[in-house]
């Protein structure tokens, strides 16, 4: 499973770990992946995915 967020297709993110010294090695961003179960409409039963926690806040605020 990639870590990929299915709603808002958020992925990882390069940036660099700084030490004291000011030295940069690579590290990788890991989105805040979460398992939701989501109310699907066209379906009508639950659907579980793998979402981000800024999916889950949009999907709490729209009211879907």
């Amino acid at each position: 499973m990639t870590k990929q967020c299915k709603i808002m297709n958020k992925r990882s993110n390069n940036a660099y770990a700084i030490s004291h010294s000011h030295v940069r090695t690579k590290r990788i961003q890991n989105v805040n992946l979460q398992n939701k179960k989501i109310w699907s409409n066209t379906k009508k039963r639950w659907v579980k995915m793998r979402v981000s926690a800024k999916a889950i806040k949009a999907i709490n605020k729209l009211k879907v």
